[in-house]
């Protein structure tokens, strides 16, 4: 089931707010512009693009985060729109039970066709837990999609190999995919923690965008009391059409304005 409200925009934001991609009477899913924080965080007291707060005001009643994302990543993202549904959804994201998420991304390197990531990782500093040098099962399923070349000079290379590839966790870790990635020497391009500074930096400057390369691409939902699941998908923004060989061929960098998209 593709659930989207009418009229809802589906990639890019508009005049009426962030773009709806499903709204019933338990359930609100966007596609979360890269650069907004999910809720307000003391780590970035500065930043005034806030999802909770656009989105409440946009439907006009109080909505639930049930999940995250990382401010630089794009994508679905879902509310709840009242406290039984938002526990029920938390517990479900939290023990990874009738939930399924597919991202996209771009990655340095030529990675394998498919591969099973079996890495267990630790809580991050930032965790609401004491535990946190307690390593955690942890696994991603990743499919490369397509695999290029960019002709920039890095190290004792002429060029950069990079892939887009579609990544599937199956556990629920703090920037799992991210610090997957980095453990098979394949990060994400433009991760500023996982990833090589000098190398994005040439990256962003050889496309004309920066930002990180990773979307959250579909959501698979099942929630009590509905016989399938539903499921929404948020395809990628304009900027990502810079990774199309014949895009860098005839636009070697691509409009800056696309960076957010």
């Amino acid at each position: 089931m593709n659930g989207t409200t009418p009229g809802c925009g589906a990639c890019a934001m508009s005049e009426s707010g962030l773009p709806l991609l499903y709204l019933d009477d338990r359930l609100a899913v966007i596609s979360k512009p890269a650069g907004w924080l999910v809720h307000a965080s003391p780590l970035d007291p500065r930043e005034q693009r806030i999802v909770l707060q656009a989105l409440r005001n946009q439907l006009g009643r109080r909505v639930f985060p049930v999940h995250r994302l990382d401010k630089a990543t794009s994508g679905v993202l879902a509310f709840a729109l009242d406290a039984d549904t938002a526990r029920e959804l938390g517990e479900r994201f939290t023990e990874g039970q009738g939930i399924r998420k597919i991202y996209r991304a771009v990655v340095r390197g030529w990675p394998a066709s498919e591969q099973l990531i079996d890495h267990p990782l630790t809580r991050l500093a930032d965790d609401l837990t004491e535990a946190r040098t307690q390593r955690l099962p942890s696994q991603t399923r990743l499919r490369t999609l397509e695999r290029g070349t960019l002709p920039i000079a890095h190290g004792r290379y002429g060029e950069v190999r990079y892939a887009q590839v579609e990544l599937e966790p199956l556990t629920g870790r703090r920037h799992q995919l991210r610090r997957h990635m980095k453990h098979i020497a394949h990060p994400i391009l433009g991760d500023s923690t996982h990833g090589k500074g000098p190398l994005n930096r040439a990256v962003a400057e050889h496309l004309g965008v920066s930002r990180l390369w990773l979307h959250a691409y579909m959501l698979e939902i099942c929630l009590s009391g509905q016989s399938k699941p539903i499921r929404i998908e948020a395809p990628v923004g304009p900027a990502w059409h810079c990774w199309s060989l014949e895009h860098q061929a005839q636009h070697p960098k691509a409009a800056a304005a696309l960076a957010q998209t």
